[in-house]
């Protein structure tokens, strides 16, 4: 059998993990995890998936008769869960800005309290979703096929649950949450999007949703959009600034075809239509229709001109 030289690389992978923690400024102390679990996270997830669609989400043998029973048990260990995460976002963002750990505490339970208030509403924005994929996709043959088959509709319980944290001050919780779905559907759903009820994102492959774009009600795109950002300001000193307002506004029901690409913080009037493969860094008017050729004969050169 090999032999490998075990020790010597555990003990130049402290070396490294050392020489990280000190470049951070990260505690070289023992102690317990500073950071959220993305395997937790994942847990949590399923869980709430199974809480909010116990007889499509839920186990195999779950009976109508045990749907409450199953709901209460399968909330309550999720929340417990989410908890622990909560406070282990919080006590690490402590690290810049100290408080007491009872207030951190207080802070986390309040979250995950008003997260799970917000549950019931959750659903019905989900509903709305998984009625707007069936109504916009001639080859769905049910709401219940929707809902176990369509990434898209993944991805949006998968926002939903994020966006929520992300309000709520557990923006690291968010991001995991948002990116297990990435990981499985290839769409990047940035949890600080607002995105109002009955979306829906056919196919959804490279899908990209920018943190501060708006989506409003009955909004429809399809594979490899992007609503992003055209530039990234900067301060004094050349460092990014955040949170600024970047990403497309999307007005209700606007339809966006595969491969379309919105840039900047630019308004799409309710009622347009934009083509697929167009480039758009302009405001595009109310019941505007947008194709490539239209841009090329907005483009192209007058009569007389030079």
């Amino acid at each position: 059998m090999a032999q490998f030289e075990v020790g010597d690389i555990v003990r130049a992978l402290h070396e490294v993990r050392d020489e990280w923690r000190d470049s951070q400024r990260r505690s070289r102390e023992p102690g317990a995890r500073e950071f959220p679990s993305r395997d937790a996270l994942a847990q949590i997830v399923e869980s709430l998936k199974g809480a909010l669609f116990p007889m499509r989400l839920g186990p195999p043998d779950l009976r109508h008769e045990s749907e409450d029973f199953y709901v209460g048990h399968t909330l309550d260990a999720a929340l417990q869960a989410l908890l622990v995460q909560a406070r282990l976002e919080l006590n690490f963002n402590a690290r810049l800005a100290p408080r007491p750990a009872s207030e951190i505490d207080a802070a986390a339970t309040e979250a995950v309290r008003q997260f799970a208030n917000a549950l019931p509403g959750l659903r019905r924005l989900l509903d709305s979703d998984v009625l707007a994929a069936y109504q916009g996709d001639p080859a769905a043959r049910s709401v219940d096929e929707v809902l176990l088959c369509y990434p898209g509709v993944l991805a949006m319980i998968h926002h939903r649950l994020a966006h929520r944290l992300y309000e709520l001050g557990l923006p690291l919780l968010a991001r995991i949450v948002a990116e297990l779905a990435h990981a499985q559907t290839g769409i990047d759903v940035h949890p600080g999007a607002t995105i109002d009820a009955g979306f829906f994102m056919d196919h959804g492959t490279g899908v990209v949703i920018g943190e501060t774009a708006v989506i409003g009600k009955r909004v429809r795109l399809y594979q490899a959009v992007t609503l992003g950002a055209k530039r990234f300001p900067t301060d004094a000193e050349g460092n990014l600034q955040k949170g600024l307002p970047r990403h497309p506004v999307v007005e209700d029901d606007v339809v966006i075809y595969a491969g379309a690409t919105i840039l900047g913080r630019v308004t799409l009037g309710k009622g347009a239509v934009i083509g697929g493969n167009v480039w758009i860094t302009d405001d595009v008017k109310p019941g505007a229709s947008v194709t490539q050729a239209s841009l090329q004969n907005n483009s192209a050169p007058k009569a007389g001109s030079v």
